[in-house]
């Protein structure tokens, strides 16, 4: 490659829709280390709630007794052609395709992307979340398809979906340097940085929006109905009754879910969405790590929850929605101050302070940009993943300490993500905006949590 290419490849990755993040390794070896271990990690991590009652210890005996990770690898790897499996699978994702066709919904736009694209979107996430989850009581109840069967057969769903998901990934691949679908494209130079990050800002197969689809019609919609399934296979556990553990648990996540499908829209205008590509980080991540480890929390209670009391359940329950609805109302700020360009009331003050901040898009067209400063967002540059972080612990803690690590790994992991995706996000806005970031970190000085981040 000559200097000037080099130096072209380079200017195009160093534009606002980059950030280095806190976790080091971005390039080739990190995104190696992760293809290679994130699959693996998925099935061990079924395994050790499945049948080791989430003790990562006794998986590390296991290994040792065994010689080496690859022996029980092999060992412990549901089979991935399990047709009945795929049966399910392919059926949920058909479905879920059909409704995003298929229900009304009203246009809505993105944001504007480096290249100064505009994507649009069918809001019809909330009917699409209340059809499956009412499809699936359907089914049950009608006795069409067992739902404890999601439960039985997890750890094949699993296996499966890790070959479906990278299958799928190479697809956009190929995809991205052959027929991209925008302007917003385009390579590194490496293989292994593209397939990991992706060719793509904002791909669509046949009109189909991917990211819509792996994110949140599989991914997150499997997280509902997958916990859901869960209940069912509890209470085949429990002769016909529902855990009170259990049943809280599972009803923080469904308030999650619910407020995740209230508020879609405002999800597919969030950073992650803006400037992650769509490759194995984003796409695998939603076909196969949200099912493994979103849902862990209830897959362990299943078969693991301890009896606690009701009123117990319900203190769980408040302190957990109470957290939902703080994280909500923190990102709702948000979204009626960008959607209403700053004339709107937040806190008692209309209008809420701000900063206007103008950038430039890649191609050179300038535009401008409106930062909070007033509300939740006054508190902390990325105050909405506190609550959000709180929630996932009050949704994990009905297990109490009935297992080592298993139960609380979904907490541990979501507070390094969020940690690392605030460090990112403002690398970004540092790029985008320049001195008026400066300007906004100066009056936000924190970035999660004041005084420590």
């Amino acid at each position: 490659m000559s200097t000037d290419k080099k130096a072209d490849t380079a200017e195009k990755v160093k534009d606002w829709s980059g950030g280095d993040g806190l976790i080091p390794g971005r390039d080739v070896l990190g995104p190696i280390f992760l293809m290679l271990a994130t699959p693996c990690f998925s099935i061990i991590f079924f395994h050790v709630c499945a049948n080791m009652e989430g003790n990562f210890v006794a998986f590390g005996r296991l290994v040792l007794e065994r010689g080496n990770l690859i022996t029980v690898l092999k060992e412990i790897w549901p089979d991935p052609w399990d047709l009945s499996v795929w049966r399910i699978i392919l059926s949920f994702m058909g479905f879920n395709l059909f409704l995003m066709k298929a229900v009304p919904g009203k246009k809505m736009y993105g944001t504007v992307t480096p290249k100064g694209n505009t994507p649009v979107y069918n809001a019809n996430g909330v009917a699409c979340y209340i059809i499956n989850v009412v499809t699936l009581m359907a089914l049950a109840h009608f006795e069409i398809f067992n739902p404890a069967v999601v439960y039985d057969k997890f750890g094949n769903i699993l296996s499966s979906m890790n070959i479906f998901a990278l299958a799928f990934c190479a697809m956009l691949l190929i995809k991205g340097y052959v027929a991209p679908s925008s302007t917003d494209s385009g390579t590194t130079g490496s293989i292994i940085h593209d397939f990991y990050w992706g060719m793509e800002l904002y791909p669509r197969i046949l009109d189909w929006d991917v990211k819509v689809f792996t994110n949140c019609r599989s991914g997150m919609m499997f997280w509902a109905i997958g916990i859901l399934c869960y209940c069912y296979k509890n209470m085949e556990l429990n002769g016909g009754r529902l855990q009170y553990g259990m049943a809280s648990s599972v009803a923080i996540q469904m308030v999650y879910l619910s407020k995740f499908y209230y508020w879609e829209m405002g999800y597919m205008r969030s950073m992650d969405i803006q400037h992650d590509r769509a490759g194995y980080y984003i796409c695998w991540g939603c076909l196969v790590w949200v099912p493994a480890v979103y849902t862990s929390q209830a897959f362990y209670l299943t078969a693991n929850a301890p009896d606690i009391s009701l009123e117990t359940a319900l203190a769980i329950f408040v302190a957990g929605t109470l957290c939902v609805w703080i994280n909500y109302d923190s990102d709702h700020q948000r979204y009626i101050f960008r959607a209403s360009k700053g004339n709107c009331r937040i806190w008692g003050r209309s209008p809420p302070q701000h900063i206007v901040a103008e950038y430039k898009t890649s191609s050179g067209e300038k535009r401008t940009s409106l930062l909070l400063v007033d509300g939740w967002w006054r508190i902390s540059r990325h105050f909405h993943y506190v609550p959000e972080i709180l929630a996932s612990f009050f949704w994990s803690l009905s297990a109490l300490d009935s297992g080592l690590v298993g139960p609380y790994f979904y907490t541990f992991y979501l507070t390094i993500l969020l940690t690392d995706r605030a460090f990112r996000d403002d690398d970004r806005c540092r790029l985008k905006y320049g001195p008026y970031w400066k300007e906004y970190c100066d009056q936000v000085p924190w970035k999660i949590v004041p005084g420590i981040v």
